[in-house]
């Protein structure tokens, strides 16, 4: 064989051996991230990798001649060069609250919870008869701030004569953090409870979306928060509780989930930091208050594209092309960790199923055709919940319901009025309980 062959093939092999060598030192900074649970922002899963690589470095270079023991070095620094983004923010470490927007005044309420969170109201905007009793939007997420999109569907409410209040749970938007271990879902039915007695003006009616379908279900399973309200409307509601959370089934029609082009902007999950905190939290291996990022720095840092095809899952296939901007970039906020934590909380609560049986609150059931949401989702409320008295399936949207496409927006309101005003439904009250076995195996 030629010399030159053979130093090709010698070349290879350590230049292999080398990019081995970084790819074990960053899995073991990897291990050591989850291990330590992100101690000291990665610093000392960091520092150990780096101690282990240079006693290994130190010893495999113990019989060369001097200039031959740097060579073990060189995996060791370029393994730390690539690990030390881990541990560098790139994001404020203060939380940055979105600034205010130019249609409506942010109000900050302080709770008897002690939340303080950020409150929008819009008044009765027709000439005409206006609705008595107020009407509260609980967005969903859990924890982020309500779209722009959400806010000219409630603007929509106001015209039709509803004196409109929503509210941004604590953490999400333009609400003051928690600490981390006060995010569950029995702390936003307090706040819920509390946001009511604040505004002070008898029993509400109230939309909860989604992440807040979850927290309206929970409050009418509580007779002491259930007595603030006069009707509920439970839309395309998340799992109940633990039992419900570990249901798997077969969801709506075909969403535009991987139809639609993949969202544009940045994406913290692009920069190596948050890329590993995000994923390792998703994977279970970090807990949501992690000592790699603070939850100031993780909110700051997510943007509207890490969401992927979350926000396509909301829209029919058929809109696959065509989905709207949900919200501006300076307006979106989401708190992943928060999120997280909250949604832990459901997985571990017990069944509510006996105390939501005893619910006496009017309510109605709003599912969506290209529902993204686990159909059993909706329909173990349906069955617990004597108390609701009409289901509209509404066809031609996915989980985001107004969703400002053709004339959804205007058909989700009148479901909405009609049921408020005690008026007829303007679609078929579908699917009733009994007909719950016939949408399972329908796959409706």
């Amino acid at each position: 064989m030629p010399t030159s062959a053979i130093r090709l093939v010698r070349f290879t092999g350590r230049l292999l051996l080398a990019l081995a060598a970084v790819a074990a030192l960053v899995v073991v900074f990897l291990a050591l991230i989850a291990l330590t649970d992100g101690a000291g922002s990665g610093l000392a899963a960091w520092l150990t990798t780096l101690g282990t690589g240079t006693v290994l470095a130190l010893w495999r270079g113990r019989h060369s001649t001097w200039p031959a023991r740097l060579v073990p070095f060189l995996p060791v620094v370029v393994a730390a060069a690539l690990t030390a983004a881990v541990c560098i923010p790139t994001a404020p470490t203060a939380r940055r609250y979105p600034p205010a927007l130019p249609f409506v005044s942010t109000q900050h309420w302080n709770l008897a919870t002690g939340s303080r969170v950020a409150v929008y109201h819009y008044p009765p905007a027709n000439p005409g008869p206006r609705h008595p009793v107020p009407f509260v939007y609980l967005h969903g997420g859990p924890i982020r701030g309500i779209s722009v999109q959400d806010h000219t569907f409630l603007q929509l409410l106001a015209r039709q004569g509803y004196d409109v209040y929503a509210y941004e749970q604590a953490g999400g938007g333009r609400s003051d953090l928690l600490p981390m271990d006060q995010y569950t879902i029995s702390r936003a039915v307090r706040d819920l409870a509390a946001f009511v007695d604040r505004l002070d003006k008898g029993k509400v009616d109230i939309l909860g979306f989604s992440g807040g379908g979850v927290v309206l279900t929970r409050a009418l399973a509580d007779p002491g928060v259930a007595t603030r309200l006069h009707r509920a409307i439970i839309a395309e509601p998340g799992p109940m509780d633990g039992p419900t959370a570990h249901i798997t089934g077969h969801k709506g029609r075909a969403s535009a989930q991987d139809l639609a082009p993949n969202p544009t902007g940045p994406r913290s999950t692009h920069v190596p930091r948050y890329a590993v905190a995000f994923g390792l939290m998703r994977l279970g291996l970090l807990t949501p208050d992690t000592g790699l990022i603070g939850q100031a720095e993780g909110d700051n840092a997510f943007t509207a594209a890490d969401l992927g095809s979350d926000t396509a899952s909301a829209y029919c296939a058929r809109d696959a092309h065509r989905i709207p901007s949900e919200d501006t970039a300076q307006n979106f906020s989401f708190s992943p960790a928060a999120s997280l934590r909250v949604q832990q909380t459901v997985k571990d609560s017990p069944s509510i199923a006996p105390l939501l049986r005893q619910s006496r609150t009017p309510a109605m059931l709003m599912i969506a055709e290209c529902s993204s949401q686990v159909r059993q989702w909706a329909t173990a409320i349906l069955a617990n919940d004597p108390a609701i008295q009409r289901t509209q399936y509404m066809p031609g949207v996915g989980h985001h319901m107004w969703n400002g496409l053709d004339d959804n927006n205007d058909r989700a309101a009148a479901v909405i009025t009609a049921f408020l005003q005690g008026k007829p439904a303007p679609l078929p009250n579908y699917p009733t309980r009994d007909e719950i076995p016939t949408v399972m195996r329908d796959h409706k």
